[in-house]
């Protein structure tokens, strides 16, 4: 987490409370909570992710399960979900996002 607080240049009690927000996602490995570094780009979070995360925990993921859509390679967006959250495709992940409630 001080990794994550130093890039976003926000205290470490604002990023829990992003994550508590749905703004971030964080899973625990080995006992500790990591946020994937690259849904964190140019000291802000991904512009969409606050949304997909949102639109995930409606459809039933948890952390793990939504990180595993997230980072799960998928050919008809440019590797991942998350690397294309980063650029044009990020709305068609928002699309997709939302057609898992359904």
């Amino acid at each position: 987490m001080p990794d994550v607080a130093e890039r976003l240049d926000v205290s470490i009690s604002k990023v829990h409370q992003m994550i508590r927000d749905r703004e971030l996602l964080a899973v625990r490995r080995d006992g500790v909570r990591r946020v994937p570094a690259d849904l964190v780009a140019n000291r802000t979070v991904l512009k969409h992710l606050p949304g997909v995360l949102n639109l995930l925990t409606d459809a039933g993921y948890d952390d793990e399960a939504a990180l595993r859509w997230l980072y799960e390679p998928d050919d008809t967006l440019p590797g991942t979900p998350a690397t294309a959250l980063g650029g044009d495709q990020a709305r068609e992940v928002k699309r997709r996002a939302q057609a898992l409630g359904f």
